[in-house]
């Protein structure tokens, strides 16, 4: 029998719409791609895997070396790498330089963990609801942006670190600090991307669906912004690493007995003639950390190029 069109009924699925679950498998493939092509990049994983050993090494050796960072030895002052069973030598106070790297290499990890972290969150949040919603809460986050942005966050964190050297001169309160005044960036790249995202066919299609605002914003519209945030996350880690160092040169960082490879680096500088494993060292492991995340970072951008992040039939 044949239905005539006033005979026709339309049927609406129950439970998840069609389009996004035909979007979420997309998603789920381009991933996939993106990962595959991110482990085929020999550059990439020999970056990551390096950023992993020196992760690792700076966790679990020192439950197992000789040496600790905060107990010198009296009998081996300035000793030069290799001597008195000290790998890498010993400072003026004898205090073993590998030990200290360890340290050092936790607190800056715990640097970049925590402004990191707290950067990432804040531009997602402020980029996501100025892109989103507009209007007037775009012109509002947007001119906070901007008055943030003339904030000489430098002097801020020097007088910080002066005033409170118990709490905002630790690694804990100088990542915070890092984090609270670096979101600014990621807040506009992810604006940008959801000015643009929001009127794709498939945001159309959640919205008809009855989405909510909570829903499409984290099931559809961050997802698709996530190599932004990922690269970005990559480079402030890395920038993260450079301003601890430049921020403890100046005499404003990590503060004794404690240690941190900016500390290590600005100490090591007034021997760098005599003792120059002092200053070598630690300048080197930064060098090391710096360009493994950068180069992690540049993989994450290639892996997720939208010129080859398109899944083919």
């Amino acid at each position: 029998m044949t239905v005539q069109p006033s005979e026709m009924q339309l049927v609406v699925p129950s439970g998840e719409p069609e389009n996004d679950t035909e979007f979420g498998t997309a998603s789920r493939s381009q991933f996939r791609q993106a990962v595959s092509r991110f482990t085929r990049s020999w550059m990439s994983m020999t970056a990551l895997t390096v950023f992993v050993l020196i992760v690792a090494t700076a966790y679990i050796a020192p439950y197992i070396y000789k040496w600790k960072f905060n107990n010198p030895d009296p009998t081996a002052l300035s000793v030069p790498p290799g001597k008195q069973g000290h790998i890498l030598g010993t400072d003026e106070t004898g205090f073993d330089l590998l030990a200290r790297l360890f340290r050092g290499t936790q607190r800056d990890l715990l640097i970049i963990l925590v402004s990191t972290s707290i950067a990432v969150f804040i531009g997602i949040i402020v980029g996501a609801v100025a892109g989103y919603f507009g209007a007037f809460a775009d012109n509002v986050l947007m001119r906070f942006v901007d008055i943030m942005l003339t904030v000489p966050y430098l002097v801020i964190l020097i007088l910080a670190c002066a005033k409170y050297p118990n709490t905002a001169g630790t690694a804990l309160g100088i990542g915070f600090l890092f984090g609270l005044f670096g979101w600014m960036g990621l807040s506009r790249l992810v604006r940008a991307q959801f000015l643009s995202l929001k009127e794709r066919e498939f945001v159309e299609a959640a919205h008809a669906m009855g989405a909510s605002n909570f829903r499409i914003i984290f099931r559809h519209l961050i997802p698709n912004a996530l190599s932004t945030i990922l690269v970005f996350g990559t480079l402030f880690a890395a920038t993260s690493i450079v301003a601890e160092t430049s921020l403890t040169y100046l005499g404003y960082g990590v503060k004794p007995p404690d240690t941190s490879l900016g500390l290590l680096v600005s100490r090591g500088v007034d021997a760098v003639n005599t003792r120059s494993w002092l200053f070598y060292y630690p300048g080197l492991l930064i060098l090391v950390i710096v360009l493994a995340v950068n180069l992690v970072g540049e993989g994450i951008r290639n892996a997720f190029d939208p010129r080859n992040n398109r899944v083919r039939d």
